[in-house]
């Protein structure tokens, strides 16, 4: 009679032991940490520190998954917070950023993003109202820009119609300063008809178009 072995499954298995902690060399607040003899995963130091882990720790293959997942949740949001530091963004297209690192990842990041999202948001460094008046005082200032696109480019950018309507009308920029801006830089390139098309087909109102192309002293900038 064949005898079958009843030794657990993971018995046949290597012990996974953390052999060596080293600091990262490019984020030295990042810590690679090797298993078995290789590297295994990286963690950020309050990270390291709230896991306990030390040379000589001994994990479970389900242990270590999950710090291999929290690996990746650490470099995903430090690289989305970089990211998000760089000038103010909105909320979905810090979405839409980390979707791409989704797409382009090796490993099942997705379920991170709203955690990510809500971080960021929560630290302050996500906030719609914040984005869309850095967005409308710095758009296109030199060159001129009217309300109406700009109020189509923030909600292509994920922003509410109230914020939006709160933060133009708040704004000190008008269509007629934003109109002359235009003129000045267009007024060798095209005849009063083009110009007043080129001018309505930006976002502005015909009649004031018209107006301030066939005599530019004819309104008062607010």
């Amino acid at each position: 009679m064949e005898i079958i072995s009843l030794k657990s499954e993971d018995s046949g298995r290597a012990e996974l032991k953390i052999t060596d902690i080293k600091q990262a060399v490019k984020n030295p607040n990042r810590a690679n940490v090797f298993v078995n003899n290789e590297y295994s995963f990286s963690l950020d130091i309050a990270q390291l520190v709230d896991e306990k882990l030390k040379i000589g720790t001994v994990l479970t293959a389900e242990k270590l998954n999950e710090l291999k997942d929290k690996s990746e949740y650490g470099k995903l949001y430090q690289r989305t917070l970089e990211w998000v530091l760089t000038r103010p963004h909105s909320i979905k297209e810090t979405n839409d950023y980390l979707f791409k690192k989704e797409v382009r990842s090796e490993r099942d990041i997705s379920r991170f993003r709203d955690e990510i999202l809500e971080r960021l948001i929560s630290k302050g460094h996500l906030d719609d109202k914040r984005f869309a008046e850095y967005y409308v005082e710095n758009r296109f200032v030199s060159k001129g820009i009217s309300k109406k696109r700009m109020r189509m480019e923030l909600m292509k950018k994920g922003i509410k119609s109230e914020i939006i309507d709160d933060v133009l009308n708040s704004s000190a920029r008008n269509d007629e300063a934003e109109i002359k801006k235009i003129i000045a830089k267009k007024r060798n390139k095209y005849d009063d008809e083009k110009l007043i098309n080129y001018l309505v087909r930006q976002g502005f109102g015909f009649e004031l178009a018209r107006t301030l192309v066939q005599d530019p002293d004819s309104c008062g900038t607010d």
